[in-house]
């Protein structure tokens, strides 16, 4: 959600600006990024990072690799991409609660 400070608020068009971002389209960033691409991506990443360890373990259980370097590595990447996930989650469902708690 874009928020509009009060003083900035010149005309009824911005009003309906700020009507529009909560009701209307999904809110975005400076860079154009919405929440829902940031968490698809969040997603993404966990995935490609939990391949990516199933992969190198594989290597060195079948014996074509013997680099353990590789798998602590992958290892790491994973389980900091799911804290990530986890903790975007977690301030998802903050911010929502403090919503649902707010008085119309």
């Amino acid at each position: 959600m874009n928020i509009i400070p009060i003083n900035t608020i010149n005309s009824l068009e911005e009003i309906g600006k700020v009507g529009q971002s909560v009701l209307g389209t999904p809110s975005t960033n400076e860079d154009g990024l919405s929440f829902q691409s940031i968490f698809n991506d969040a997603i993404g990443n966990v995935k490609e990072a939990n391949e990516a360890l199933e992969y190198e373990a594989y290597r060195l259980a079948t014996g074509q690799t013997d680099n353990l370097h590789d798998i602590t590595i992958a290892s790491t990447k994973a389980s900091l991409s799911v804290e990530l996930f986890v903790q975007l989650r977690n301030k998802a469902l903050d911010a929502y609660n403090e919503i649902m708690r707010m008085g119309i």
